[in-house]
């Protein structure tokens, strides 16, 4: 059977399978694939080794979500590969240019969706691409038994970039919105009795702000530091696990206590630029496993929670897909994968039937964000401002520039006039765009996203008096 189905369109296998018993363990994997088209190099001797690596594994994978494989190109190469295992599979579409995400799983995918975050960057940062591409959360129904519950709910999705150090991130009001609307997206998963997987390279650092809501919001639980709860919290380097007074770890230690699954000095797509072209050139280079790894940092997750009406435990963790290309030699990803599996009990002793689905942070976090959006809302509402001053501005240029057009002493004047309203007017009519409505709809997001936190907090201080 050809990967390429009848239902094209959404690339999910549909024939009907018959499910008879509940498995006893469960491989999930996340991978960012750095499948940017045009951008990322090698990208499809990469992604195609991504597929073989995934179809060789061992244990097999259940469930794997990929992020940044952006084209469907990709997508089918990898399926093509991993279809003995992975049979059953989505490609996400969104945006103007695509997601990048994908889910593949072992079981029939029931239902899926693709929901695009309302904060997601700015048309403005082109050059960033984040609105472009719709991030979102793709999420697929996967049946995993014949009881009514035996499903898995997965959650794929790829947080927006920070470009600059939390707190003074210009994006982290979006990123935090972002981790609100996927923390509440779990938690209706886990209320409705299923198992949840959150999969993904949300861009954050353990117990960072978008860590938090997540883990307060839904009740599912970050599997890196349910296995290995003193791991770092951020890069060595950075200020946050600097106060930890902890020893700066080796790159090995990185990989097998921290889950650093970014900017690890394994990954040959981190090396100097010297060091890239000398293995370019073929001449490889060694990383002592002891040396110390002052910049890798965890972006990647895996959380969950267990069934209603089953246990399920976390057997391992680790991070994986650190091989090199066999002929390029060169890392598979500028990201390693976060990999798991999860076995059930074969007792519902410890199973009440419920899950808590939802607690609180403390009264001071809500404010911070509070804080952290009235500040974004001025901020933006100035942009506003200079946008649609800057519109009606280039229309009296333009004018102007047409009129002196008439008493133009040379050709070429009235070339350069003209050239002049061209330009000018369109820009204007662009920033203009941009201010009246892309702002204006990012505000509304924003009220709507205050609306939850304020009455979040209402809910926790309630908590907090006993009422």
């Amino acid at each position: 059977m050809q990967v390429a189905d009848k239902d094209a369109k959404n690339n999910v296998r549909l024939q009907p399978t018959k499910l008879l018993e509940l498995p006893s363990s469960l491989r999930a994997i996340s991978l960012n694939c750095w499948g940017l088209k045009f951008l990322s190099k090698h990208r499809n001797e990469r992604l195609t080794e991504i597929g073989r690596q995934l179809a060789q594994a061992s244990p097999e994978p259940s469930i794997v979500g990929l992020q940044e494989c952006w084209t469907q190109q990709d997508y089918l190469a990898i399926r093509e590969l991993t279809k003995h295992v992975l049979p059953y599979g989505k490609f996400y579409w969104s945006g103007i240019f695509g997601g990048g995400l994908a889910i593949l799983s072992k079981w029939p995918i029931e239902e899926s969706s693709m929901y695009r975050y309302p904060l997601n960057g700015r048309p403005a940062a082109f050059f960033r691409g984040d609105w472009y591409v719709g991030k979102g959360v793709a999420s697929a129904r996967i049946r995993i038994g014949p009881a009514r519950k035996d499903v898995v709910e997965v959650f794929c999705t790829h947080l927006h970039a920070p470009y600059e150090r939390e707190p003074n991130d210009s994006y982290i009001c979006h990123r935090t919105a972002q981790a609100w609307e996927i923390a509440k997206m779990m938690r209706h998963a886990a209320e409705r009795g299923h198992m949840v997987l959150g999969l993904g390279d949300f861009n954050m650092i353990p117990l960072s702000l978008a860590h938090r809501i997540i883990e307060a919001h839904a009740p599912v639980k970050d599997i890196w530091r349910l296995v290995r709860p003193d791991s770092a919290i951020g890069a060595a380097q950075n200020p946050v696990e600097k106060a930890r007074g902890k020893p700066i770890p080796t790159a090995e230690q990185c990989l097998v206590e921290h889950g650093t699954t970014c900017d690890s000095k394994f990954n040959t797509w981190r090396w100097s630029k010297q060091m890239r072209k000398a293995l370019e050139r073929g001449k490889d280079s060694e990383v002592d496993p002891s040396t110390p790894d002052l910049r890798a940092k965890r972006l990647d997750y895996i959380f969950f929670v267990s069934q209603a009406n089953h246990a399920w435990d976390v057997e391992d963790v680790r991070v994986g897909m650190t091989m090199r290309h066999p002929t390029l030699r060169c890392s598979l990803s500028d990201h390693f994968s976060i990999e798991t599996t999860l076995v059930r009990q074969t007792t519902l002793a410890d199973v009440d039937g419920e899950v808590n689905t939802l607690s609180f942070l403390p009264v001071d976090t809500y404010d911070e964000i509070l804080a952290m959006i009235a500040k974004y809302d001025i901020r933006e509402r100035r942009q506003r401002k200079q946008r649609l001053a800057h519109f009606v501005a280039e229309i009296g240029i333009s004018i102007g520039c047409l009129i002196a057009v008439w008493w133009s002493p040379r050709n070429f004047v009235a070339f350069i006039l003209m050239l002049v309203s061209t330009l000018g007017l369109s820009a204007g009519v662009i920033d203009g765009l941009m201010g009246g409505l892309f702002v204006g709809s990012e505000i509304r997001a924003l009220k709507e996203f205050e609306f939850e936190i304020r009455n979040t907090r209402e809910l926790a201080v309630r908590a907090a008096e006993g009422g």
